[in-house]
């Protein structure tokens, strides 16, 4: 989100500084993991569906441009247990707008990825224009691109600094360096409610997530990118990426861990995640129960209530706005965020978000958003 807005105000013609205080695409960052799924299904929302599209194209010409390829064409599958679920609402809203989709039958799995065992799905809805986003690369590389167009990067942690009235002349670094600027956009991830502890309260929650990556065994591509698509078991609480850049196949449990210390936070993944992804492993892709865990990830959920962002001016701050509680569905919208931000920045808002953006906007509780069908306690 942050990096993306300062892309877009650089090549805008403005004089741009992004600072992060561990530099691009680290470790400890929620876009810090190797791959992103990047898809159009999101149930009957519109919005996010004609975002992550324009965020697709985005992300590929930025590649193109770049010569780093970022978005790798895989497809996304998901596997659908109810005639009435989020998948069949998906189908339906892919089919009106126009993207292209697939209903498939137990029949068209077996025939495509042989791999997969069947046991519980009822059918399946195959988006093949969707994919993977390399994350960490990506971050790094628009990062990079924000220099080339002229702005600035720093590696710096910062808080606000000196308010005058309404507005927030500069930010300062833990030694005391101060940034001035005219106006401020913190996209701060994880760290966001932190600074803003009075104005996001809890709006912003932090949770651990646990990320695996199992090595296929020997010899055997069934499970590269190359010959099985991204994939999301909505109900089942799981969500995978095949193996690219010859790491392994991404397995992770989409349920919300506990509350998270993204700066001191231990990057340990727990043994109950490798059980239950094991678990999973054994009904779903059996060939891989029993194989090694060869990497493994802690990332972390930034989530609002309702799942959707919070994109908004500070309450206290004209020159401030605040932008967050994206996690990997931030991720992928990066392009048109950083877009819409500087659109409202520049007092030429789109309303196409309807306000549901907004920090002061009653947030009731809802899982459509996420690939889990778990509702946050």
């Amino acid at each position: 989100m942050g990096a993306w807005t300062a892309l877009r105000a650089a090549r805008a013609g403005r004089d741009t500084l992004l600072i992060d205080a561990f530099g691009a695409g680290h470790a400890r960052a929620t876009s810090g993991d190797e791959t992103r799924i990047i898809r159009a299904a999101h149930g009957a929302d519109t919005l996010y569906l004609q975002w992550s599209r324009e965020a697709r194209d985005a992300w590929t010409s930025f590649g193109e441009e770049t010569g780093e390829p970022i978005f790798v064409q895989s497809g996304a599958l998901w596997f659908a247990r109810r005639d009435d679920g989020f998948e069949a609402i998906s189908l339906e809203t892919l089919t009106s707008e126009g993207v292209p989709v697939e209903r498939l039958t137990l029949g068209d799995l077996a025939t495509r990825w042989p791999q997969i065992s069947t046991e519980g799905v009822g059918f399946a809805v195959f988006e093949p224009e969707a994919g993977i986003l390399m994350a960490r690369r990506g971050v790094a590389a628009v990062a990079r691109a924000v220099t080339s167009a002229g702005g600035r990067f720093e590696r710096a942690s910062v808080r606000p600094g000196t308010v005058k009235g309404r507005t927030l002349l500069d930010v300062v670094g833990a030694d005391g360096q101060r940034f001035p600027a005219d106006a401020f956009v913190f996209a701060c991830g994880p760290w966001l409610p932190r600074l803003f502890p009075d104005v996001l309260g809890d709006l912003i929650r932090v949770t651990k997530q646990d990320v695996l990556f199992v090595g296929p065994p020997p010899g055997d591509g069934r499970f590269d990118a190359e010959r099985l698509p991204c994939w999301v078991d909505y109900d089942a609480a799981f969500y995978g990426i095949p193996a690219v850049d010859g790491r392994g196949f991404k397995v992770a449990p989409d349920r919300y861990g506990p509350v998270f210390d993204p700066t001191d936070g231990e990057r340990l993944v727990d043994p109950e995640s490798v059980r239950l992804a094991r678990q999973f492993l054994r009904r779903r892709f059996p060939a891989l129960a029993d194989q090694p865990i060869v990497e493994a990830r802690v990332c972390q959920y930034e989530t609002t209530p309702d799942t959707h962002f919070v994109i908004d001016r500070h309450p206290g701050l004209d020159n401030v706005w605040l932008v967050g509680g994206g996690s990997g569905h931030g991720f992928k919208h990066g392009p048109v965020i950083g877009r819409h931000v500087l659109s409202l920045m520049d007092g030429h808002p789109s309303h196409e978000d309807e306000g549901r953006f907004a920090i002061a906007r009653p947030r009731v509780p809802a899982p459509g958003l996420r690939t889990s069908a778990d509702l946050r306690s």
